[in-house]
């Protein structure tokens, strides 16, 4: 079960929000502030930033990064131009932490999934050889 989840995640998640960070590599670049500090990776931090003459506060995406800076911390963002709400850190949009959460899910998925083929096995084998013997089997030895 726990290997489905991890997997879901990685499918459902992380390799969606690793493409949306690569989709502004080429997006208009412009210096900003932390301006709610959170838990990143998970989408919880919030950066200001001057876009077409107005101040923007805008969510940074899930997979990024800067986790561990406080709030009025500089940073260089990314946005698109007709949209300056969808915004990523600069040092983000190569896909890198959506990436590494992308590997890790998938990794823990796979190892979940071994793990629980492995039981089954040893389970069935065990089952196998406690069960007493049926009519015809030889006992004698």
């Amino acid at each position: 079960m726990l290997a489905l989840l991890l997997g879901g995640c990685s499918a459902l998640v992380m390799y969606p929000a690793a493409q949306h960070l690569r989709s502004l590599q080429d997006g208009e670049r412009a210096h900003a502030t932390l301006h709610t500090s959170g838990s990143c990776v998970i989408g919880q931090c919030q950066v200001r930033f001057e876009a077409g003459g107005r101040t923007v506060v805008a969510d940074l995406p899930v997979g990024s990064g800067g986790g561990k800076d406080s709030a009025g911390t500089p940073l260089t963002v990314r946005y698109q131009a007709d949209d300056p709400q969808v915004v990523a850190r600069e040092e983000d949009v190569d896909g890198g932490g959506a990436a590494v959460g992308l590997v890790m899910s998938g990794a823990g998925a796979l190892l979940f999934l071994v793990i629980a083929v492995v039981v089954a096995i040893g389970m069935a084998r065990q089952r196998r050889t406690d069960s007493p013997p049926g009519p015809g089997d030889d006992v004698t030895g």
